[in-house]
């Protein structure tokens, strides 16, 4: 069976937008609540940015594209000497981007219920070429920042979930947790590729998205 690029390209338009919302305001919150806490470093390495391409991460958008599902930006540099209380702050930093998806999501939300009040479920040519595609692309949006978020949650190394996890947890017990770090990756890539990683998404996505979603379908 051959290959239907108009679908792999319409499925590109559909979720290219809301993979580069997603990224940027992830990678900028982070970046923002360190400049906040006294790192500049992201900052002066021009991370403190909204343009999406300063955070694109080639291999990571090339794998959202191959699995339309998983896909991840590069990370904001942050340096803990500059932080007054490094777990404490580091927790707070990497907090951030999860939550920043969340919000987004939650705005995304908002505009489309306010376009289903004002144009409701219209099949007409305008919502044909131009409602429904818009209402795609900000369906896909939220759905995404959704799965980033809640993605970037798993305790494993190098996701936030990890440092959120380190900075809860007592100073021994953190210590020891950081250890796996250098095989963080390793994990993590088992994980995805046995597919167990989905055990710990796709049920709060679920739940996520059809509270987000309650009303419009």
């Amino acid at each position: 069976m051959g290959f239907d690029f108009s679908t792999i390209i319409r499925q590109i338009v559909l979720i290219v937008p809301g993979f580069l919302l997603a990224i940027t305001v992830h990678e900028f919150t982070h970046g923002y609540v360190a400049y906040r806490l006294g790192d500049p470093t992201a900052k002066l390495m021009g991370r403190l940015t909204l343009n999406p391409i300063s955070h694109l991460d080639p291999f990571g958008t090339l794998a959202l594209i191959l699995t339309q599902m998983i896909g991840w930006a590069k990370p904001v540099p942050v340096d803990p000497r500059y932080l007054r209380n490094p777990r404490r702050d580091m927790l707070w930093i990497s907090l951030g981007g999860p939550a920043a998806n969340l919000v987004t999501a939650i705005l995304l939300s908002l505009v489309l219920h306010a376009m289903v009040m004002v144009f409701g479920h219209n099949t007409g040519e305008a919502s044909a070429f131009v409602l429904k595609p818009l209402f795609l692309i900000l369906f896909f949006a939220m759905q995404i920042n959704v799965g980033l978020a809640i993605f970037n949650l798993i305790p494993v190394p190098p996701l936030d979930g990890s440092k959120i996890l380190a900075g809860l947890l007592p100073r021994q017990q953190a210590y020891q947790f950081e250890q796996l770090e250098p095989y963080g990756f390793i994990i993590l890539m088992i994980l995805i590729i046995s597919g167990a990683v989905t055990y710990f998404i796709v049920p709060p996505i679920r739940i996520v998205m059809a509270f987000l979603m309650a009303g419009i379908v």
